[in-house]
């Protein structure tokens, strides 16, 4: 076990993880970045809002340009899990494996992961990899202009999402992810308004048929452009919650104005806190939180070359 503590121990190695990582290493700090290596942004085949990036960036070629541009400034990277966070006195105790790091400060860039629909795990990736399924309609909704749409959802979020997408085309379904549709009778009203078609499930595995995505439904099949899945997330608030730190009804970090937890000394940036789910905004608050550390640690002992 190194003796020295870390400055602050970053956990994820995404948009948010590593953009923090670069600004603490430039502050002169001693930091470390645990990555699992499941992120979502590896899974963007292109993603083409994020400024700077004329044609787009694919997500993992993004994500190595950050790892590079860290090493620059000597952000060590670990590729494992980080498995239990406790606090240990003023500090914390952060266990990876048979390994035990200190830090005095911990940020939290652990970000959320997609429920998928019904679907094989060899043709989800070929889907996702040729735009036939797509998880972000903020992020690539332009992407299916004047397209033939399928939502899988329901209720108040699956009626939102597909609405949302209507405002990029005209042709857009709503298919229920089980049985019959629970959708409050002011959002039907919206829906059937802007002429958004309704499909009761239960949606059954969707398959790639040439240039299209099938989803079966107790109708027949319904062959779309692309599907879009409103299904929610899983927040990765499992290391947060060891500590007691304060949550939202829906599972993500409370944070202050500064990215500060409930708990003094953890941090949190990124699609784990609520907000946008963008890798723009998930690096603005790595860069809110960043500063906040550094002048917060230097409170506690004055950070001098």
């Amino acid at each position: 076990m190194d003796e020295r503590p870390i400055d602050c121990l970053i956990v994820g190695g995404g948009p948010a993880g590593l953009t923090a990582a670069i600004y603490l290493a430039r502050y002169h700090l001693h930091i470390c970045v645990v990555d699992a290596g499941d992120g979502r942004c590896a899974m963007i085949p292109r993603t083409h809002n994020h400024a700077g990036f004329p044609g787009g960036i694919p997500g993992r070629e993004l994500l190595a340009r950050m790892r590079a541009q860290a090493a620059e400034f000597g952000v060590g990277i670990v590729d494992a899990t980080v498995d239990r966070l406790e606090r240990e006195g003023e500090n914390f105790a952060i266990k990876i494996g048979d390994d035990v790091k200190t830090a005095r400060a911990v940020l939290l860039a652990t970000g959320v992961v997609n429920h998928r629909p019904p679907i094989d795990d060899a043709v989800h990736d070929e889907a996702l990899e040729r735009g036939l399924l797509r998880y972000c309609p903020v992020c690539d909704g332009y992407e299916v202009t004047d397209q033939r749409v399928g939502v899988i959802g329901t209720g108040d979020h699956g009626a939102r999402e597909a609405l949302f997408l209507r405002g990029f085309t005209r042709d857009v379904t709503l298919i229920a992810p089980d049985a019959e549709h629970a959708i409050p009778r002011k959002d039907r009203a919206r829906l059937e308004e802007a002429g958004v078609e309704i499909a009761d499930g239960p949606c059954g595995p969707l398959r790639i048929d040439g240039d299209k995505i099938v989803a079966d439904t107790p109708a027949g099949p319904l062959a779309f452009d692309s599907v879009y899945p409103a299904l929610g997330s899983r927040i990765r608030s499992r290391l947060a919650q060891m500590v007691d730190a304060e949550m939202s009804g829906d599972g993500c970090l409370v944070v202050d104005a500064h990215q500060r937890t409930s708990v003094p000394g953890l941090y949190a940036a990124g699609d784990v806190v609520k907000g946008l789910d963008q890798i723009s905004h998930a690096m603005g608050e790595a860069g809110v939180a960043a500063t906040t550390i550094r002048n917060d640690l230097a409170e506690k002992r004055p950070v001098l070359r």
